[in-house]
């Protein structure tokens, strides 16, 4: 018997202080050194772009920006563990890109923890350059301190 795929509506929805508890959960389960509620919490109070992407009532993932002057920031990019290597934060890049064009944004910046190599390929196959160390920026195991990689997408404009 064949068993049919049945369609699943995907979407992002803004993050709210009510879905803090799920975007913790999965904080918790993707990171090692997960942000605390109280870092999403002054995020969201600081109007920062925080999406979360839904399937049904699913969470895949979420991602947290900072908009500066002609650039934002990605400071937080997640995908539920279950849901890796499916994709979506491919998805979660684009809409942050399509938002940030929309917004007139000239450059995407990010850090990434050296060690998270699984992330560093995903941001390099989205076009994002390596273009700097920052020395000791996370926090690591037993008190000891990681360097991140910094990375920048310039976006394209459009005639």
């Amino acid at each position: 018997m064949n068993a049919q795929l049945q369609p699943v509506e995907v979407r992002f929805e803004p993050m709210r202080e009510a879905d803090l508890d799920a975007v913790l959960a999965l904080e918790q389960q993707a990171y090692s050194h997960p942000w605390q509620r109280r870092h999403f919490a002054d995020c969201l109070a600081g109007g920062y772009q925080a999406q979360m992407l839904l399937a049904g009532d699913t969470l895949l993932g979420y991602f947290v920006a900072m908009q500066g002057f002609e650039e934002v920031h990605l400071l937080n990019l997640a995908v539920a563990p279950g849901h890796q290597r499916q994709g979506w934060a491919k998805v979660m890049l684009d809409a942050l890109v399509l938002w940030a064009r929309g917004q007139g944004l000239q450059w995407v910046w990010l850090e990434a923890r050296a060690s998270n190599t699984r992330a560093v390929q995903v941001y390099k196959a989205h076009g994002f350059r390596y273009v700097g160390l920052r020395k000791q920026y996370y926090p690591a195991e037993l008190g000891q301190r990681e360097d991140a990689l910094v990375m920048s997408l310039k976006l394209e404009t459009t005639p």
